[in-house]
């Protein structure tokens, strides 16, 4: 019996040897997991690698792609079998096997090889669904029913949302449904009664004269055997609705700028069991009226007169014979494409902490925490009880709502009650504030903490970064720059989720940009928005202020260009592929990338930019200016630099030369005219110094020397900041660049004003638009005003890359590198978490006195080069042994204080004592 047990566990140890201790996960197509409508031909897949030993990695891989499930299981790819292919590769490896086909599913699975030749098991299977590939497959017409003429509002054009049906019938078992859908404005389908998806505010927000989304929806179980409903509420959304603030400036058009009718495109493929199928379309059959929603406005708000609720109206038997016929919709001449991107959905409730009563009647629900979103109202009274919901981020000192930074944007919801005994739940489905309060009137009764609950809405972005550190106002910083992420970034990277305005600025987009992708994982949004960008590209070849471009653009206006701003165009692009290694993100856009160069050479003389170009500028600075041909001419030569190494990932080096002498022109251009020989900058700013470090335009004697010029006006402005939006995102970086890590960590621990710190200490959630936004002296700033601004949460960017050290040498974080900046006083811990697109990467380090621990995990198929604050490798451990004599390192080197060790997947526990 001994034996016989000696020989069972020779043959599991035997058996467990030849299979690889490696694992592919997270399977993605095209950035996303079991992707549902897609229309790429030929989509990318990835995987993450997970290993429990270290120094692992993928020497092969093999992908199987199939049009049936049970095709998998038996190993076999009828599309496509890659074969063992011998590379490293785990992102975006291009499929090529047989054609799609629309509105077919698909599945693939994968295998590995680790660095010891074992083959891996195969991973679990995952899908995706194409959605309808090519024009001729749309059956559905645009349809339509114009309520313009129904508006109610005297001071405002809300006309009520449209409501649309159509009856059908099943008669055969159904194997399979699938509802394509897209809407000219904003739709919200149902199906027999119940919400098609937990999608919202679809199909986004385009320049719908090039180009409009559709969803893809699996609907099968949605689908009765028998009598059914289709049914659909459209509202005008950002295609005929009020957007930004057109009104404010009294631009000669308020609204429609795209349209003045929402309309709706959808096709239902009904497959049966017997291999027949049934299309159900948009088309002259369906019928239309208006129903409870009166008015439904993204900056408006919302008014649901609940007496006029249409019960089952969605649902086989309602009597729809009081129903008009629909209206043929607009010839629409755009692309027509599935939603690239990522959807807005619910990703949180939240409850009121307190309620208050600042005057009779009037009460105010504090929701604890800035957000973007709406409320859910549970409520009881007598029918046609009107009760009103305004919506604010601050409250005045009386207790009242604060609403003058909303401007133009009402921001008002609006609720009539139809009686019902046991009370009305209602929500919004086609607005959303920016809010921290919520002020109720009109109520039959004294309300409770239950009357309201918070709605999160935002882009479902899935979070990949996570920080803390042992400084408790440091680390609410971090949740605030978290929750002004969320609230902003909504189909499009938005300046502001609560007044007149909620545009996708580019300058905020490109200086925040590095930040959000650690944070959360941005590449389908930037997939989408950034058509969007080169879709509102000028014709002379600048980008805009915002995107998509809506009001500035009627009338034959064109709104002048920014430097700072139209740089997104470059700078974006160049971003997703230095994180996610997205290779034709650069080649869908390289042609436009090259005409903002060109662009930048027209508005130019001696290769810098003219003394009165118009621009932004280093948006709102606290007590310095930097002049705008400065910040034009050092954008000019970055955009250049990037655009080199561009062009050389792209294989095209005849480019790549062109740009690379074209920055050495602007670079000498840009230091004869502002580098004073008195060691300062004409322009002597913190901006100045902190964008010509950053941006790499200086030769390294002087850009030392800028380093210093940089800490002394500092230390002269009392160590604190003074930079706006565009200085602000390269300040602390950099100072830790040359060695000036203490000075970073004072201003970002600072709460005296200005800083992020200041903020903090007077209740912030989510990081201000300006450094005054608020202050105990002088209270609310007046006018353009929000307390719901990413911009200074770039500093996001300098807590990841240098506080935890988590950073890249190339593209992707396929070789790491850790170098955390350790703080001598200010703080004393930190623990920080990144997700890349090749696994987690962890940087936890803990000082007390100077003796350090630096806890690093490191994904399986990476390398890292991590450096040690330490110069003395003799008396650096790794979990217990001196690093010279370890097994697992690799190389050992010194660089400017630091000893540097080369580190293969896993997890390591280094200790050392720092050194003066």
């Amino acid at each position: 019996m001994r034996f016989r047990l000696k020989l069972i566990v020779f043959f599991l140890i035997l058996v467990s040897g030849c299979f690889a201790d490696i694992i592919p996960t997270s399977l993605k197509c095209e950035y996303r997991e079991n992707p549902v409508g897609i229309d790429e031909p030929k989509p990318r897949f990835s995987w993450v690698l997970e290993s429990n030993q270290r120094n692992q990695g993928q020497t092969a891989f093999q992908i199987i792609c199939a049009g049936k499930k049970e095709l998998l299981q038996d190993k076999v790819g009828d599309l496509w079998d890659s074969g063992k292919v011998n590379s490293d590769q785990t992102v975006h490896v291009v499929y090529n096997g047989k054609p799609f086909q629309s509105n077919k599913t698909y599945y693939w699975k994968v295998k590995v090889w680790d660095s010891q030749n074992r083959a891996s098991e195969w991973s679990e299977p995952e899908s995706f669904t194409m959605g309808l590939l090519n024009s001729s497959d749309w059956q559905a017409k645009w349809i339509q029913y114009d309520t313009n003429p129904l508006n109610e509002n005297t001071e405002l054009h809300l006309p009520p949302c449209p409501y649309l049906r159509k009856d059908f019938t099943v008669q055969k078992k159904v194997q399979r449904a699938f509802l394509y859908v897209s809407a000219l404005g904003l739709v919200e389908m149902s199906l027999n009664g119940q919400k098609v998806g937990n999608d919202f505010f679809t199909p986004g927000w385009t320049d719908y004269n090039k180009r409009v989304y559709y969803f893809s929806y699996d609907v099968t179980p949605l689908i009765n055997s028998g009598e059914n409903v289709i049914g659909a509420i459209l509202a005008e959304g950002w295609f005929a609705d009020y957007i930004g603030y057109s009104i404010l400036v009294n631009w000669p058009q308020k609204k429609n700028f795209y349209g003045k009718v929402p309309a709706l495109l959808a096709q239902l493929v009904v497959e049966y069991a017997d291999g027949s199928q049934t299309i159900i379309k948009t088309d002259d059959t369906w019928k239309a009226a208006t129903g409870p929603i009166k008015e439904a406005s993204i900056l408006m708000g919302e008014t649901f007169d609940a007496r006029l609720k249409m019960d089952g109206w969605n649902t086989p038997g309602f009597n729809d014979k009081e129903w008009t016929p629909v209206q043929p919709g607009p010839v629409y001449y755009g692309k027509l494409q599935a939603f690239p991107g990522v959807p807005v959905r619910e990703t949180q409730e939240i409850k009121p902490t307190e309620i208050t009563e600042p005057r009779s009647g009037v009460y105010i629900f504090n929701m604890g925490q800035n957000f973007a979103g709406r409320v859910r109202l549970n409520i009881k009274g007598e029918v046609g009880t009107k009760v009103t919901l305004r919506f604010g981020e601050m409250l005045h000192q009386d207790g009242t709502l604060m609403t003058e930074n909303l401007r133009k944007a009402r921001a008002t919801d609006t609720y009539i009650l139809r009686g019902d005994a046991e009370g009305e739940v209602w929500e919004p489905q086609f607005t959303y504030h920016g809010f921290q309060y919520v002020e109720l009137t009109g109520l039959p009764n004294s309300p409770d903490l239950e009357t309201l609950t918070g709605i999160v809405l935002n882009s479902n972005t899935p979070r990949t970064g996570f920080f803390e550190c042992s400084n408790d106002t440091v680390n609410k910083l971090y949740s605030n720059i978290v929750w002004t992420q969320r609230a902003n970034y909504f189909d499009v990277p938005t300046d502001c989720p609560q007044r007149d305005e909620r545009l996708g600025w580019t300058g905020d987009a490109q200086i925040y940009t590095r930040s959000a992708s650690y944070n959360m994982d941005i590449d389908a949004f930037f997939t989408k928005w950034l058509r969007d960008l080169n879709d509102a590209q000028d014709p002379k070849g600048y980008y805009p202020n915002f995107a998509p471009v809506a009001f500035h653009r009627t009338s034959g206006q064109h709104y002048f260009f920014s430097p700072g701003w139209m740089d997104a165009g470059i700078i974006c692009p160049y971003t997703i592929y230095q994180v996610y290694q997205d290779k034709r993100v650069l080649e869908h856009y390289y042609d436009n990338m090259k005409k903002q160069i060109e662009f930048y050479g027209t508005v130019s003389e001696n290769y810098t930019c003219k003394q009165d170009i118009e621009a932004w500028g280093d948006w709102l600075s606290f007590g310095s200016k930097t002049s705008n041909h400065y910040i034009a001419t050092a954008y000019y030569a970055y955009d250049t630099l990037l655009m080199s190494e561009v062009a050389a990932i792209l294989g095209k080096d005849d480019d790549s030369r062109y740009f690379k002498n074209l920055f050495t022109k602007i670079q000498n251009a840009f230091l004869e005219k502002y580098w004073k020989s008195e060691g300062i900058f004409v322009d002597d700013s913190q901006t100045t110094c902190a964008m010509a470090i950053y941006m790499k335009l200086l030769p390294e004697d002087i850009e030392k020397r800028a380093a210093v010029r940089l800490a002394e006006l500092i230390r002269q402005n009392g160590n604190r900041l003074s930079t706006g939006f565009i200085g602000c995102k390269h300040l602390l970086p950099a100072l830790s660049e040359h060695g000036y890590d203490d000075l970073a960590y004072t201003l970002l621990t600072s709460t005296e004003f200005p800083s992020w710190g200041y903020e903090v200490v007077n209740n912030a959630t989510t990081i201000w638009e300006r450094w005054d936004s608020y202050t105990i002296k002088d209270g609310f700033k007046k006018g353009m005003n929000s307390f719901s601004h990413y911009a200074f949460g770039a500093v996001c960017e300098w807590m990841f890359r240098y506080m935890a050290g988590i950073d890249m040498e190339g593209y992707g974080f396929k070789n790491i590198i850790i170098r955390p900046r350790i703080s001598r006083d200010k703080i004393s811990y930190v623990n920080a978490d990144y997700n890349s697109i090749h696994g987690k990467i962890s940087s936890h380090w803990q000082r007390e006195g100077n003796n350090v621990k630096l806890d690093v995990t490191i994904p399986a198929n990476t390398t890292a080069l991590v450096y040690v604050p330490s110069p003395n490798k003799k008396e650096i451990f790794e979990n217990g042994t001196v690093i010279g004599k370890h097994k697992d390192i690799k190389s050992i080197s010194s660089d400017d204080g630091c000893t540097v060790v080369q580190i293969g997947s896993g997890p390591y526990k280094f200790s050392f004592n720092l050194t003066d």
